[in-house]
Formats: structure tokens, C-alpha cells, sequence
């Protein structure tokens, strides 16, 4: 494969001026692709079957190891702009009671898998994880190695909370482990963070970085929103000078989708005081404009890394791939998913677990995993995500490779795809050369639109009505014009 589509070090300004121009016109809902099929595919209450399924396959395949996600869904307090699985507590008597319920299922989970399987990537999302108290912390990690054998030179990451941590607690997490952080930010200008109730100044972040480098921590990621009430470019751009000040490792840049109807503390945010769909956008030029110029890798989606980090490595060599916590090293994997509403994608099967702790108690307190929906996918299914894949990621269809892996006639299967396609080489977004097809760097900044193309389900939706609100909870889909958005799955 030839990843030189997307491994330019900086976006060229014609391309940003060419994509304020056609932002404004290309318009509809689509996914972030961290799944092929997309979560709003799973079917409701499938057999466990589906599970039991997927892990002995996975046990058959013995010597691969795997990819690990764990969501605490408890946070102190709200930050209204969040979409969330999440719990607001103060009581650690709920965050221990979950702590021992998730050693249940991580033994039901080892138990099918037969072996004390190699995990080389470890991801620890929220919620807010960093809400454990230390002793919960030493034990889920406990547990974590009692049922698993998580690989020393692999990567193990954590979503924290800098106004609940400090140096101990950091301290702590390296002692456990972990190698990666990743801090949430959002905004740091006073009346942004006043407005969607999440108070963090400054220095209190700064504190928590320096702690991480100085304790050795590999990579340090940082989370911001754009499209908060009272943002402006400028504005904005105030808060990309502190961060680069701060210079982490990978940054991830959401757009904001403001859907009170389907996430009810986004009630509580002023629409009036939300920037209009015009400075959004010069939002995230702007940014994308600064963060390129001081030396950061524009990887795609909402994500951007430094040229030596881990990701900008694996898309320079044609390696990058997506998971359901976005652009990744490892997601080849197959990945299990452990807490409430976690997702697995196991054996070309994905699972996602029940979204109530009432329901995952429940489950687990009658001795089965607490599956609440899920998918198997089919030849084509295997066949569009590695396509989409490709494209996301690596910015290349090399079309003889897929022709031979998959045994198709790539011309005869995708006829409607290539007229569509043919349409977005008009705009500039792609190149179609015989036996490749490349994203163009304009294409990089809307390749949801050209991942969009070989998604069979949203073809087969145009020929009926869809409830698009449901599709949003379910999937984060949104306008297109407002490229990326923060949302997660899990």
C-alpha cells in the first residue's frame, strides 16, 4: 500500500480554503466509522449465543493477543455539553459495588476464553475512571491481571479528570501501569468553562501534565470541544496557545453537536450563546491552520499527533487503523469490552453490553454476561469496513490487493460506489486512477463523506424514512458540514 495520500506533515491552505468553501454545501448525517456496521445496527436483545459465539472463536485463535476497553461510568459532577454513559455521584459505596461486578464478568469473560490471554492495548474511558479511589484502582487492575496478561510493552491508557488528581494519584497510575493519559480540556477560557459547568484552570492542567512527563508516562493526549457557547475563533485560539504551550503528544479536537432532545444536561446550555454554523467552522479551520503550522500531524477525523508519536508513525507507514476509541495503533485486535455499555468487537461479531447498572447487575447476579445487543457481521460487512478502513485511515484503496483478499470484481460490485465517486472527484475530494483510488488532502478533511460511499446501510435508509435523532443518540450522526463532533460510543 502507498500511504502518501495521507501522510503529509501540514494541509496546504488551498485545501482549507477549499474546504471552507464546500463544507458549506455538502450537507447530511453520517457516522465516525469506529465501527463497521455503526452501533445503530446492533439489534436489541440478541441471544447470548452471539457472545458465547464470538469468545470461542477468539479462544480458537489462542496465540493473538488482545484489545481491552473498561468503562467507569461514575463522574463527581456534570459537564453539560456531555453525551456520555455516565453516572453523577459522590458516593464511593456505588463506584466499590461496581468494582466487584466487574470482576465478575472479567471472569466469565476469561472463563470462555478458556486461557490468560496477551492484552497488548488497554484503554480505561468514562465516565471518569480517575473517580476510583486508589484502593478501587489497585483493585480492577488487580483483577484485571488475575483474569488477563497485559503485555509490559503494550499500551495502557487512561481518561482522567485533572481537577480530581493530583501527584500521588499520578504517581499511582504509573505504579499500576499505565503508559498513556489523556486529560480533558475542552476550553480554557473562564466564560466557556462557566457555561457548560466545568471549572479547570489553567495551571491545575499544567500541574497534571508535568507530573505525567516527569513520571515517565509515553504519551500525553489532550480532549478539547469546539462549538461551546461563547467560543469564537478567537477566543479559541486562545486556548490553542496555552495547549501548545502545555505541547502534549496527540491532541483530539471534537465538535460540539448540541442535541438536548436525546442528551437532557445539554438542556441546561444557552443555544443563544452557541457559535452560529459560520464561526464553527472558521473554528476548526483556524485550528487545524495553527496546529499544522507548529508541527503537528493532521491523522484525520478530529485527531492530531506530533511526527513522532505512535500515530503519525503508523499512518506514515500505511498501518493506522480505527477502533471504537478512534484512530489506532492496535486495533486490529480483537477487543473485549468490560462495565456497562462497553463495547467488543470480537471474531467479526460486535457486542455491546447493557447501558443500566440495574441491568448489568442483573445479569451478572444470574450468572451470564450482560450482553443487551449486538451483530454478527457478513461477508460484505468484513468487506466495506476494510474498504472504509482504508480510506479513514491510510487515505489509499489499492483495488487489485482488495479484489484478491476478497475474491470480487471490484468494478462490478461497486458500480454505484465508483458513480458517487466519480461525482466526489469533481469536488476535488478524491482521485480514481486505474486500480487506486486516493484521498486527496481536501478529501482528508471530509472522509467521512468519501467513507460514506461504501456504507451499504446507509443506502438502503435512502429509500425509507429515518429517524435521524435516533440514528444521532445511537451513533453520533450529524451534519456534515460540522466536521468532527464529540461524541462517544461507549
Amino acid at each position: 500500500m502507498n500511504p502518501s495520500a495521507m501522510t503529509s506533515p501540514a494541509l496546504d491552505r488551498r485545501a482549507l480554503s477549499d474546504f471552507r468553501a464546500l463544507a458549506g454545501r455538502i450537507d447530511g448525517n453520517g457516522p465516525r466509522y469506529t465501527s463497521y456496521p455503526t452501533a445503530d445496527r446492533f439489534r436489541n436483545g440478541p441471544d447470548l449465543s452471539l457472545y458465547h459465539d464470538a469468545l470461542d472463536a477468539c479462544r480458537a485463535d489462542a496465540p493473538a493477543p488482545l484489545s481491552l476497553y473498561l468503562h467507569i461510568p461514575f463522574c463527581e459532577n456534570i459537564c453539560y455539553y456531555c453525551g456520555c454513559n455516565k453516572i453523577i455521584t459522590r458516593d464511593h459505596g456505588r463506584s466499590a459495588r461496581y468494582v466487584s461486578y466487574l470482576g465478575r464478568e472479567m471472569a466469565l469473560v476469561a472463563g470462555r476464553l478458556g486461557t490468560r490471554r496477551q492484552v497488548i492495548q488497554s484503554h480505561w474511558g468514562g465516565g471518569t475512571p480517575t473517580f476510583l479511589n486508589p484502593e478501587e484502582m489497585r483493585r480492577v487492575m488487580a483483577l484485571l491481571n488475575t483474569h488477563f496478561a497485559l503485555a509490559a510493552d503494550g499500551e495502557h491508557s487512561i481518561e482522567i479528570d485533572p481537577r480530581r488528581v493530583d501527584q500521588d494519584r499520578m504517581a499511582l497510575l504509573a505504579e499500576l501501569g499505565f503508559n498513556r493519559v489523556s486529560l480533558g480540556v475542552q476550553d480554557f477560557d473562564p466564560e466557556v468553562q462557566q457555561a457548560i459547568h466545568r471549572i479547570q484552570p489553567f495551571e491545575e492542567t499544567r500541574a497534571v501534565v508535568d507530573a505525567a512527563r516527569a513520571l515517565g508516562f509515553r504519551s500525553v493526549s489532550l480532549d478539547l470541544i469546539y462549538g461551546l457557547p461563547h467560543q469564537t475563533a478567537a477566543r479559541f485560539g486562545r486556548t490553542i496557545d496555552q495547549v501548545l504551550a502545555l505541547r502534549p503528544d496527540r491532541l483530539s479536537v471534537y465538535s460540539y453537536a448540541h442535541l438536548p432532545h436525546v442528551f437532557k444536561p445539554q438542556r441546561r446550555i444557552d443555544e443563544n450563546a452557541l457559535p452560529p454554523a459560520g464561526e464553527k467552522l472558521d473554528i476548526l479551520v483556524s485550528t487545524i491552520e495553527r496546529l499544522t503550522a507548529e508541527g503537528y500531524v493532521y491523522i484525520g477525523m478530529d485527531h492530531f499527533a506530533l511526527p513522532d508519536d505512535d500515530l503519525a508513525v503508523a499512518q506514515r507507514e500505511g498501518r493506522l487503523q480505527r477502533n471504537f476509541q478512534g484512530y489506532s495503533t492496535h486495533a486490529g485486535y480483537d477487543q473485549v469490552g468490560l462495565g456497562i455499555s462497553a463495547i467488543g468487537a470480537i471474531a467479526g461479531r460486535y457486542v455491546q453490553n447493557a447501558r443500566t447498572l440495574d441491568d448489568y447487575y442483573g445479569a451478572l447476579d444470574q450468572g451470564r454476561l450482560p450482553l443487551a445487543r449486538g451483530v454478527a457481521m457478513t461477508a460484505d460487512d468484513h468487506l466495506r469496513r476494510e474498504i472504509i478502513g482504508d480510506l479513514m485511515c491510510n487515505g489509499v484503496l489499492e483495488l487489485p490487493a482488495i479484489e484478491a483478499r476478497h475474491g470480487i470484481d471490484f468494478k462490478r460490485t461497486f458500480p454505484a460506489e465508483l458513480a458517487e465517486l466519480d461525482r466526489l472527484s469533481a469536488d476535488g475530494l478524491v482521485r480514481c486512477e486505474p486500480g487506486r483510488i486516493t484521498v486527496t488532502p481536501l478529501g482528508r478533511l471530509l472522509v467521512r463523506r468519501v467513507a460514506m460511499v461504501f456504507d451499504r446501510y446507509l443506502r438502503d435508509d435512502a429509500a425509507r424514512p429515518v429517524d435521524n435523532g435516533a440514528r444521532a443518540a445511537n451513533d453520533g450522526a450529524q451534519p456534515i458540514r460540522i466536521v468532527p463532533r464529540y461524541s462517544r460510543v461507549v
